[in-house]
């Protein structure tokens, strides 16, 4: 199984548009190799991989074998509330992959009344 690293800020504001930068490790196989005995190496890229934030898709991609072996993906989405980030991803073999960190954000300043 692959694993994935996230990394986001420490905590965000309310509102604020966040930065997330995902590494997982995976070979990433186009299936056009082969190994030293001449054998080719069977395809195998991720093909589905989605983040959820606060029950809603954030982002999504289904990558081809045009992508290098362990993929760099960054992406943004708007922190409006503290969550989950439920990262998911699918490969050729129908190998899973999961990756949950929590997201902190401050909640919004209350403003005086006039």
């Amino acid at each position: 199984m692959s694993q994935a690293r996230l990394q986001l800020p420490p905590q965000v504001a309310h509102g604020q548009v966040v930065r997330a930068r995902l590494l997982i490790e995976h070979p990433m196989d186009t299936g056009y190799l082969q190994d030293l005995s001449g054998k080719p190496v069977p395809r195998n890229v991720i093909r589905d991989l989605s983040c959820e934030y606060g029950g809603r898709q954030v982002f999504r991609v289904e990558p081809s074998s045009g992508i290098s072996g362990n993929p760099f993906f960054e992406f943004f989405f708007r922190a409006e509330e503290t969550g989950e980030l439920r990262i998911h991803w699918v490969d050729d073999r129908g190998q899973h992959g999961e990756l949950r960190q929590q997201l902190r954000v401050q909640p919004p300043a209350s403003r005086p009344s006039a």
